[in-house]
């Protein structure tokens, strides 16, 4: 399984995103896909998940704000990030869970909410 994001960039505080992941491969063998993120000196956090019965989780600093989504082929998973703030600066990462519970990551892509 392959993951690329896209998306990411600088925006001002208050301001909106679409994150993008595309994958590639055993797309069948996806349980879930996942976004997390990493800002500078902290550890990698859950942000937001959603499952092959399209079941959605978010973390609580995002819920109202953050949507995300797949397309209809299931091989596109997208992130809307609205209402940003300085600390959702982070590098975000696509995340795939296979059924064999095994995890592919993206190479991440940058987001910078400047204040």
């Amino acid at each position: 399984v392959q993951l690329v994001e896209s998306g990411g960039g600088l925006v001002q505080a208050g301001g909106s995103l679409r994150l993008s992941c595309t994958t590639s491969g055993s797309i069948s063998s996806i349980a879930a896909m996942s976004w997390y993120r990493q800002a500078p000196g902290k550890q990698r956090e859950f942000v937001a998940s959603i499952t092959s019965a399209n079941i959605i989780s978010y973390v609580d600093s995002v819920k109202g704000r953050f949507t995300i989504s797949r397309d209809g082929a299931k091989n596109t998973v997208f992130r809307q990030m609205n209402s940003l703030k300085p600390e959702d600066t982070a590098v975000y990462y696509c995340s795939g869970l296979t059924y064999g519970s095994i995890r592919y990551w993206g190479q991440g892509t940058q987001v910078t909410v400047s204040s």
